[in-house]
């Protein structure tokens, strides 16, 4: 089952003579349980890709859907609800809030849907990235390899239908980046997690099942190089 699908994703940023194409008519099909990459130069169309995939924003022309639903005809609120409920987003930056503990910070999309957590998904993911032993601790008392653990914690807390991560390994060292591929490997095949990366770097991208490289607002078939004649 395609958990992720885009059909004709078009998306223009201004108008007449200052029209940018950033995407030109975008087909793809990501199946549940994939661990895919999306991969491309700055200004190929990449993020903007990031963004429709998320939900973050609307395409000009073309659908996108979100575990068999379209998102064309919502509202700003359902979206939001979908976004909150269907995808989990990891962020090069993190995003943690820095008044609150790991575990509230784990918890603050189910905090904000008014939702509760289950105790037994909760207990797992904590265990499964290694962060039991600082759910009281603050963000800032922590590692950035362990900041991104707890990004991670929290995007998984609604059993999302999609992990959208963006640059993950970006703020962090090639050790720590490479721990963080390894945990988001494990998470993929241990909870069946579908999970899209959104990187420039091949080396990371060689991490996924699959690669999708954006090149000028499509997408690009011909061959990568083979690893090491990057």
């Amino acid at each position: 089952m395609a958990i992720v699908k885009t059909e004709g994703l078009k998306k223009t940023y201004g108008k007449g003579d200052l029209a940018v194409e950033a995407l030109k008519g975008v087909d793809l099909a990501i199946e549940e349980g994939e661990m895919v990459s999306i991969i491309g130069k700055s200004g190929s169309g990449k993020s903007t890709l990031l963004h429709l995939l998320g939900a973050l924003d609307r395409p000009s022309e073309g659908t996108v859907f979100i575990a068999g639903e379209s998102i064309d005809d919502k509202s700003d609120e359902e979206l939001s609800h979908l976004r909150r409920r269907q995808v989990g987003f990891v962020f090069q930056s993190f995003n943690l809030l820095p008044e609150y503990t790991v575990s509230d910070n784990i918890l603050m999309p189910l905090i904000l849907d008014g939702q509760t957590a289950d105790p037994d998904h909760f207990s797992r993911i904590v265990d499964l990235l290694d962060i039991r032993g600082k759910l009281k601790y603050y963000p800032d008392e922590l590692s950035g390899g362990q900041v991104q653990r707890v990004a991670i914690a929290r995007a998984l807390i609604t059993k999302p239908a999609i992990i959208l991560a963006d640059e993950p390994t970006g703020n962090l060292d090639e050790k720590t980046g490479n721990d963080v591929m390894e945990l988001l490997g494990r998470l993929n095949r241990e909870l069946n997690q579908t999970t899209i990366i959104v990187t420039h770097d091949l080396s990371i991208a060689r991490r996924a099942d699959r690669i999708i490289r954006i090149r000028d607002g499509r997408v690009d078939p011909s061959p990568l190089p083979e690893a090491g004649n990057e």
